[in-house]
């Protein structure tokens, strides 16, 4: 292959991950295709909380300038009895974050940074964006990726020298992986998200700003839920995620659940919050998909990145932030083994397993505790009681504090 050819870079999916690979890509020279089989990026789902292990690579790819307009700055993470709605702890984030971590925790709406992040994309002349186009396979040489992507009903080959998978928990590329060479498929975890947007002037906004406020991330902890609130759009609403058991649902990422579910699950909570979750809905359900970690690449220039890689829970809201973080380490990466690319994706994909690896753990570790009944919510809200914040944010400077390490070439 020419040297341009063998540089291109195929993104299948234009998510969070596959915006932010094509731009990090794109930084260090690489044409990039990013093919979207949407034909309008519509952004699926409401809130997400970036914390500054992610907000610091948004600000690296000229893209946190363009996303603060439209997201808050919560000044602390408070956890609270779902039943007594008594504070149990407070990890203070704000400017305390920002100077402990060296950059900003935010909470935003999912199409505002999804609208930062394509803005970005629109002013790079090195990445073209075809959107109502769908990666639906490839093959390998030693030469060359060739991806098939199917376009108005028809297949036409695309050649690379990297496929790079940005196509969620339901990726067609990790499909493929999963049949020919041992890859893993995504589960249903069990568990169900239920998410619901209100207005800060409606009932249901007037009703959280009863027990909760409008500049923190609160989060209500109770044996049979968890449900977290915070503001988007500049604080003119706010988004409420509550999280049960259940029964397996439509795959896609919404659909129809009986809201008897999460009444069920909510019995014995307060009833200021009960009310909130009456005057909040109807609920839309999510049903929450895993994906095992198994393999992530192949030598012959393949690599999941993202939901199409690691589909995880979201107890830990490090979602987002570790497909932003698996995107800019592996075009780093790519970069600087231009010579063996088998190497490169070797090094990123050992460097990235323990740390997700940690971040599942964090995440089950969450679930556990915020879902504690009896003596261990006892236990655990004695915990809190004798352990101050800068301890609590002490806790999670592994998490928050990450930087990507240099690879020194030998």
């Amino acid at each position: 292959m020419t040297e341009i050819r063998s540089r291109q870079i195929v993104i299948a999916g234009a998510g969070i991950a596959g915006l932010v690979a094509a731009l990090a890509f794109a930084e260090r020279d690489f044409p990039v295709t990013l093919f979207e089989q949407a034909r309008q990026l519509e952004a699926a789902g409401a809130g997400l909380q970036l914390s500054p292990n992610a907000t610091r690579i948004l600000r690296r790819l000229s893209v946190l300038d363009r996303l603060l307009p439209n997201a808050i700055r919560p000044r602390a993470v408070v956890l609270k009895d779902a039943r007594s709605l008594r504070e149990l702890a407070r990890v203070p984030l704000g400017e305390t974050a920002e100077k402990r971590w060296g950059a900003p925790y935010l909470v935003a709406h999912r199409a505002d940074l999804q609208a930062a992040l394509k803005a970005a994309v629109a002013e790079r002349p090195g990445i073209a964006l075809v959107t109502g186009a769908r990666v639906t396979g490839f093959a390998v040489d030693p030469q060359s990726v060739t991806a098939t992507v199917e376009i108005d009903g028809k297949a036409t080959d695309v050649a690379c020298g990297l496929l790079v998978a940005a196509d969620g928990v339901w990726s067609s590329v990790r499909a493929q992986l999963a049949r020919t060479a041992g890859f893993a498929v995504s589960r249903f975890s069990g568990e169900l998200a239920w998410r619901a947007t209100v207005t800060a002037q409606s009932a249901a906004g007037q009703a959280f700003m009863q027990i909760g406020t409008t500049d923190s991330v609160t989060t209500f902890l109770h044996p049979g839920f968890h449900m977290v609130a915070y503001p988007v759009s500049t604080g003119s609403a706010v988004n409420l995620a509550a999280f049960t058991k259940g029964e397996r649902i439509a795959e896609g990422w919404s659909g129809h659940a009986d809201p008897a579910i999460l009444s069920a699950a909510m019995r014995g909570t307060a009833a200021a919050l009960a009310e909130l979750a009456a005057l909040a809905g109807p609920w839309t359900a999510f049903p929450i998909h895993t994906v095992a970690q198994r393999r992530w690449t192949m030598a012959e220039g393949v690599a999941l990145i993202g939901d199409a890689a690691h589909a995880m829970t979201p107890f830990a809201a490090q979602g987002a932030a570790m497909g932003i973080e698996d995107a800019a380490m592996l075009a780093n990466l790519v970069a600087d083994f231009p010579g063996d690319p088998a190497r490169g994706l070797a090094i990123w994909e050992n460097l990235r397993r323990p740390r997700v690896e940690k971040v599942l753990k964090r995440g089950a570790l969450n679930r556990l505790a915020w879902h504690a009944w009896g003596p261990v919510a006892i236990a655990r809200n004695l915990v809190l009681a004798a352990r101050p914040a800068e301890k609590l944010a002490a806790d999670l400077d592994w998490l928050y504090g990450w930087e990507e390490r240099k690879v020194v070439r030998r």
